[in-house]
């Protein structure tokens, strides 16, 4: 249970921290370095608690990577995404009167974009996170966190750089994208993160 809480809570916040800078209007850079920073500072806290994924396709890759039992994969997704979920509503009430609108994003560009930035994610939480070659490290926060802040500011402004299936939902309840292309985040996604399981296994074959 505690490690559902540590999801919950760590989600919460990082889409929380989204919703609140977005939702303010012309975020301009601040946005990137505030999620980024709002990841960080989380994966730092719940870390130690539940591993701090925050995120179902970073969840899929520790699965398939071999770092996480089956039966707390449904468990964390539905953690992720009900802090998300009211992460959404508490911004809301937080930014009443904000202007909302569905950003306009190309289907094709938006599902690489998702998918390549996703990919890095997972790739470097494994990397940092779970390889042997890095146990113990004190860096892991800061290079989760960089990698979201360095993908928001490379394609945001293609797909919304969500890298996340929860802050995708987060962010359409919020009203930020559409129903419509909410399948290109889970689809992205996903493949991105288990993409990143292949081939960190790929990489090193002996950490088992």
């Amino acid at each position: 249970m505690n490690k559902l809480i540590a999801e919950f809570i760590g989600t919460f916040f990082l889409v929380l921290t989204i919703g609140c800078t977005v939702l303010a209007g012309n975020p301009g850079i601040i946005a990137p370095l505030a999620i980024g920073s709002a990841l960080m500072v989380m994966v730092f806290a719940g870390g130690h608690i539940s591993g701090a994924h925050f995120n179902p396709a970073v969840t899929l890759a520790v699965f398939l990577r071999g770092r996480l039992p089956a039966s707390d994969v449904v468990p964390y997704w539905v953690s992720q995404i009900t802090g998300a979920a009211a992460a959404a509503f508490v911004a809301g009430f937080l930014r009443p009167g904000a202007t909302i609108g569905a950003a306009a994003i190309s289907m094709h560009r938006a599902l690489v974009a998702e998918f390549l930035f996703t990919f890095a994610l997972a790739y470097v939480v494994l990397n940092v996170a779970t390889a042997k070659g890095t146990q113990g490290n004190s860096f892991y926060g800061l290079a989760i966190g960089f990698t979201v802040m360095t993908g928001a500011f490379a394609v945001g402004d293609i797909s919304g750089g969500a890298f996340n299936p929860a802050v995708a939902i987060g962010v359409t309840v919020m009203g930020l994208s559409s129903w419509a292309n909410l399948w290109i985040y889970l689809v992205g996604c996903f493949a991105g993160g288990a993409a990143a399981a292949l081939v960190f296994k790929a990489l090193n074959p002996q950490d088992n």
